[in-house]
């Protein structure tokens, strides 16, 4: 890069941090699904701002006409919907330009995946609030994680629902804190049946489709962990690296060894699930392993295992390098491994290792890269 380069990238980078500091601060929270309390914690969290002496309004509420959720609107200063009609009807959306004019430190915008009117200056909710947010407006938002664009098929495999409202993965990235509103699937099923997530008549068909004890399990392990992915995210950006706590991610080196590969898979495998971790799996071909000199059967076991190790949930590796010691040492750093796992040699091969000073040439690059070394049996 030129000199010039790197002078246009440091102006940009600086005029992003600008923007950056320019911009409001955004908050969202998220939930399994509906009734999780989404919406009545947004409305404890504006009255205590309230009390607070913060300047917070409420720009778009949705109370499904909850009456505990309703009751907290007392008290709270709303800024009346602009009103269209559309097909005959008089419909209410959330006021963008009123919000902008009006500019409260915080304001509080319901349903971020919300499908907004036709005709509309935004055709999604999520836009409207990220020109708030540009406006330097603080906003308080919320969504069900099955909005999510990148879930969306999982969603659908789980519930057998193709969800149409859905908010880019890139929204949550903006969000500067992501909450998780957490119930256990028995608590929110007790909501249900007591009327306080859905009216009379629609309880029995939601505890027969999306209220299935299963279904809420496997959504509330989605939500889960996607605030921990939101949480990781933050503490690589915002946290000096030799202060933050490692996010273990852990990297199997196999040989085209059948047996050896696939026992370092699967123990690599249990690792990564304990620590609920990302996992790789390194293969170094050496010239000596070239395509055109490796046995067929070789390949073929190779093949096997990468498919075992994607199976297991692993990203497979494939590096071409004279020297292993040196593509396992490269590898690990690109992608930030913090648990590099190989194999315990025979003993007729160790002696080898020691004698070439691989082993020790590995051993010492990890050591000071702060990367640790397992040997499985």
């Amino acid at each position: 890069m030129s000199e010039q380069e790197k002078r246009e990238e440091n102006v940009e980078h600086f005029l992003d941090l600008i923007q950056r500091s320019r911009r409001g601060k955004f908050k969202i929270y998220i939930g399994m699904s509906a009734g999780v309390g989404k919406t009545y914690r947004m409305l404890q969290e504006a009255h205590a701002l309230l009390r607070s002496g913060i300047d917070v309004k409420i720009g778009y509420i949705e109370t499904h006409n909850r009456k505990e959720t309703h009751d907290l609107l007392e008290g709270l200063p709303v800024i009346p919907r602009r009103k269209l009609f559309y097909k005959g009807k008089e419909l209410e959306e959330l006021d963008v330009q009123a919000v902008i004019n009006l500019r409260p430190e915080v304001v509080i915008v319901d349903e971020l995946a919300h499908s907004n009117i036709e005709g509309s200056k935004n055709e999604k909710r999520w836009q409207d609030v990220l020109e708030i947010l540009e406006a330097g407006i603080n906003v308080i938002s919320a969504v069900n994680i099955q909005h999510i664009e990148s879930l969306n098929e999982e969603i659908k495999s789980i519930t057998g629902v193709a969800v149409a409202e859905r908010i880019p993965d890139k929204v949550l990235a903006l969000a500067d804190e992501v909450v998780n509103i957490d119930l256990t699937a028995d608590e929110l099923i007790i909501r249900l049946k007591e009327g306080k997530i859905y009216q009379a008549e629609k309880i029995q068909t939601a505890l027969n489709n999306f209220f299935k004890p299963e279904h809420i399990l496997q959504l509330r392990e989605l939500a889960l962990k996607e605030v921990a992915s939101q949480v990781e995210r933050k503490v690589d950006i915002e946290v000096p690296r030799n202060v933050a706590l490692r996010h273990e991610k852990f990297m199997a080196c196999i040989s085209s060894n059948q047996e050896v590969a696939k026992n370092i898979i699967r123990k690599t495998a249990r690792f990564a699930s304990y620590y609920n971790a990302k996992w790789f799996v390194l293969y170094v071909q050496t010239p000596k392993e070239s395509t055109d000199n490796i046995a067929l059967d070789k390949q073929r076991h190779l093949i096997n295992n990468f498919k075992l190790a994607t199976e297991l949930g692993a990203e497979v590796i494939r590096a071409q390098h004279s020297h292993v010691s040196t593509a396992i040492l490269d590898e690990a750093i690109k992608h930030n491994i913090t648990t590099v796992c190989i194999g315990k040699p025979h003993i007729s091969l160790f002696k080898i290792i020691l004698a070439t000073n691989i082993f020790n040439e590995l051993l010492k690059n990890l050591t000071s890269s702060d990367i640790d070394l397992v040997i499985l049996s």
